[in-house]
């Protein structure tokens, strides 16, 4: 069968003993994954030392913590990342290359396992708070238009389906003035209002978490620096970028001021000891490349899916370290399994690799924590091994660069090093075949796609998902 292999560097660690005196809850962090919308890897000061953008308290998180040179989003846009944020697999073994719009149905079914299911079974209470964007369905089919919901509209099959106790957010960045809490929504407002409300709930959670002897599991996709740019009057001129981009700074400075709240939250209420907090973006900008980065947002070259992240983790993440291992946004289900010491299911987070031995500085002598890593975009695939990055574009054409020696991909060494290509086609060819990237039994893709020429791949049935075949593959919607 055609399958997508995309390589997931496998190699598997076994559990730290992170919990091993007891796994008491009150000895389980709490964790909290911010992730930044449309975000470049050059728009921190932290990663690009002349950068015009305020963000004081990203650039306090790394200082306080582990800074990352190579960590890559799944995807070169917003859905399919997500996708691979909760599932810990990869999104196109379920064919999804574009994003979703208002109406588009849920893409992740619910008899799959979820970072928020996982650590639910584990004792953590879950909420996700701010963009979903991974599908939805509706009572009423089409209750509103694509740009606003009617109030009281009710929705099946979101957040609350696949593992969040609670949610409080919107669809994504088109409809960002309809509010919704749990499975109902619950107000219209202005898009300069939503991004206040989100952090006012993400504040009052923690505060209410603080008061419960239980973990808790916080997932904040906030929407800056993604459009629309509206940024709160207490931040006009305030992001320290001049000229015709003095908003969109704002609204960047706007995003780093909430990431500041939620470290506050959790200083104010003695919970940053035991908190891990990771923060990072789920693509690059969105037609804003950083030199010397190839590319933005939606392109399968670095400026596309290569990320800051940043991580912090009091007494176990040594403060003002850096890591330049290759790692990637799925790994969140893996490393969150390994700090708990707890299996992980066969059909669950196939392609996710534990991450905690590069946060504990515990790799010496252990070789990359990853085999490789497969990178996506609408316009095809690559995978990346050590300095080499071999491209399969959809035309068929492919490329083959040496990152050490040319980070901005300027020169296709394809040709001379055809050892290497062949190499690494075959790896991928098998991640493909064996429907997963990390040691275990082989699973089902749910969507077949050849690496050769442009894939005309179709859906297949997930088993025991709902019986209608998952649509929503398109590239419409806002990303």
């Amino acid at each position: 069968m055609k399958t997508i292999h995309f390589l997931l560097a496998a190699i598997c660690f076994s559990p730290l003993g992170i919990l091993e005196a007891g796994g008491d809850a009150e000895r389980k962090p709490n964790i909290i994954f911010v992730l930044f919308d449309d975000f470049g890897y050059g728009q921190p000061p932290s990663y690009r030392a002349d950068s015009e953008f305020r963000m004081p308290n990203l650039d306090r998180l790394a200082r306080e913590g582990m800074r990352f040179t190579d960590a890559h989003s799944a995807a070169a846009n917003c859905t399919p990342t997500r996708y691979g944020v909760l599932t810990g697999r990869y999104p196109s073994r379920i064919g999804q290359f574009g994003v979703l719009k208002t109406y588009s149905p849920p893409i992740i079914p619910k008899e799959r396992p979820t970072v928020a299911s996982f650590l639910r079974g584990h004792g953590y209470h879950t909420a996700c708070i701010g963009k979903w964007h991974l599908g939805m369905n509706w009572v009423d089919g089409k209750p509103g238009t694509d740009k606003q919901l009617p109030v009281g509209a009710k929705l099946t099959d979101g957040p609350s389906a696949v593992g969040f106790d609670y949610f409080y957010g919107f669809t994504h960045a088109r409809n960002i003035g309809s509010i919704i809490e749990q499975n109902a929504v619950v107000a219209n407002v202005q898009g300069v209002e939503n991004q206040p409300l989100m952090i006012r709930k993400a504040l009052a959670y923690i505060e209410e978490r603080a008061r419960e002897d239980k973990p808790f599991f916080l997932y904040f996709p906030m929407c800056p620096p993604h459009s629309p740019i509206v940024p709160a009057p207490a931040f006009v001129g305030k992001g320290g970028v001049s000229g015709k981009d003095s908003k969109y700074g704002d609204w960047v400075h706007q995003g780093d001021h909430m990431l500041g709240q939620l470290l506050d939250a959790l200083e104010k209420n003695g919970l940053s000891e035991d908190t891990l907090v990771i923060v990072t973006g789920d693509n690059g900008a969105a037609k804003r490349p950083y030199r010397p980065l190839r590319e933005a947002k939606s392109s399968i070259y670095e400026g596309g899916h290569r990320e800051p992240f940043v991580a912090r983790w009091p007494g176990h993440i040594k403060a003002g370290s850096l890591s330049h291992e290759t790692i990637c946004l799925n790994d969140l289900f893996a490393t969150c399994a390994d700090i708990l010491g707890a299996q992980l299911p066969a059909n669950a987070a196939e392609d996710s690799v534990s991450i905690l031995p590069c946060l504990l500085a515990k790799t010496e002598g252990q070789g990359p924590v990853r085999e490789a890593t497969i990178h996506q975009a609408p316009g095809g695939l690559a995978i990346r091994q050590g300095p080499w990055k071999l491209v399969f574009h959809r035309n068929g054409q492919r490329e083959l660069f040496n990152l050490k020696d040319d980070l901005s991909e300027t020169k296709n060494v394809a040709e001379a090093n055809d050892p290497v290509t062949g190499r690494l086609t075959k790896l991928m060819q098998s991640y493909l075949d064996r429907g997963r990237s990390t040691p275990g039994p082989s699973q089902e893709n749910d969507f077949e796609m050849s690496l050769f020429g442009k894939p005309e791949g179709k859906k297949k049935r997930e088993k025991g998902k709902r019986g209608a075949e998952r649509p929503g593959r398109t590239t419409g919607g806002a990303g």
